[in-house]
């Protein structure tokens, strides 16, 4: 009788065992492909990109698009970013500064 009892209690216990158990990887698998379907609905986005030139050490973007990358004249490589939308060439006696200018449509 006891080893009936005995065998009921490990037949039990591996019966829990073989329950299927939400783990956190199969959470995270079902929310990335949750993801993955919310942006593959949207409509892709274009970057929209323009050179600015001007003469001088400023070249600011348009309002709506954002610095991407400077460029200064004669031969100048110091150049900053300024709120995100102006070139600021460094070198004295600039002749001309571009900035390339970019948004998302």
């Amino acid at each position: 009788m006891k080893s009936t009892i005995w065998f009921l209690l490990i037949f039990i216990s591996l019966l829990y065992l073989m329950i299927p158990v939400h783990t956190q990887a199969s959470k995270d698998s079902s929310v990335n492909k949750k993801i993955q379907e919310d942006l593959s609905s949207r409509k892709p986005k274009k970057l929209s990109c323009i050179s600015v030139h001007t003469s001088g050490r400023w070249a600011s973007c348009p309002a709506g698009m954002a610095v991407t990358g400077c460029a200064c004249g004669n031969g100048c490589g110091s150049w900053d970013v300024q709120n995100g939308i102006t070139c600021h060439c460094q070198c004295a006696g600039m002749d001309w500064t571009a900035a390339r200018c970019c948004r998302l449509v």
